[in-house]
């Protein structure tokens, strides 16, 4: 077996364990996979982004067509998240689209972010339960119009944060919409950011593409691994206990933070990048 055929199946399975948590808990995309494509394979981090984003945007809708034949979307949800994550996404996109995006300051940027995007969803997956306690009676008591807005300010936010790291619209969406919706089921939570993640993923994909940084060959084989792991996660999800749902949860972002703090990106120079078009 040749070595890149070998490379390739990791792609793979990598694709198929990400695909399963994703389906399961509603993280794990940008999360996990980016890091693992920088950390594991070298891959270059605009590169390993502009990817991750596709493959999600893929990946997320194969999960979102069983949640929705579960029954476990709350459609009034994914339009406020989208109402806010979409044109944040463009504006974002149309910003990064003046930088070189292979260059040292896309580098920085993407890893400054990366970073910050990973440790705040671990602190807010970690102290959950202690913000749902101290938050909980005053967010019931905000009125329809105030919640409706602040979903649509979290989707803006995410639409920030995923179009320059790919991170944040599983983990920190779904933490957010547990805080805003407390009385809705987890499995509800998950599934309706799950749906959200679609369009968000695909408008940042299709921007990085466009920038070229895109790798297909690595893209077409994590999705190759990904869509029968989210099938079979999301199959899953509504079977498993919240209390379960939100032990994976953090358990996941906690070790994506640890291996941050050892170095996300390593200053080595034979990083993979996709060459831009321009």
């Amino acid at each position: 077996m040749s070595a890149v055929h070998s490379i390739h199946l990791l792609y793979t399975f990598s694709g198929f364990v990400v695909g399963l948590l994703v389906g399961v808990t509603g993280v794990g995309g940008g999360s996990l996979m980016t890091p693992l494509l920088i950390l594991l394979f070298g891959v270059h981090p605009a590169t390993a982004v502009g990817t991750d984003l596709l493959y999600a945007a893929v990946t997320k809708s194969a999960g979102s067509a069983v949640h929705s034949f579960n029954r476990t979307v709350d459609w009034r949800l994914v339009r406020r998240l989208a109402a806010g994550s979409v044109p944040a996404t463009i504006l974002t996109m149309a910003a990064l689209s003046f930088l070189d995006i292979t260059g040292p300051a896309a580098r920085q940027l993407i890893g400054a972010v990366l970073a910050f995007a990973l440790f705040l969803t671990a602190a807010t997956l970690v102290f959950r339960n202690a913000l749902t306690a101290r938050y909980a009676a005053r967010i019931a008591d905000l009125p329809e119009s105030r919640i409706a807005l602040l979903t649509v300010a979290v989707g803006a936010m995410l639409g920030v944060l995923v179009s320059i790291s790919s991170v944040g619209a599983g983990a920190l969406g779904v933490t957010a919409l547990l805080l805003l919706y407390p009385k809705l089921p987890a499995a509800r939570i998950v599934g309706s950011d799950v749906v959200h993640a679609v369009p968000l993923a695909f408008v940042a994909g299709i921007g990085h593409w466009m920038v070229g940084s895109v790798d297909w060959p690595i893209f077409l084989a994590l999705i190759t691994g990904s869509i029968p792991g989210i099938l079979i996660g999301s199959y899953f999800a509504i079977r498993v206990p919240e209390n379960a749902l939100r032990a994976v949860l953090a358990i996941t972002l906690v070790v994506v933070a640890i291996k941050l703090t050892f170095g996300l990106l390593p200053p080595g120079p034979n990083l993979v990048a996709v060459q831009s078009p321009h």
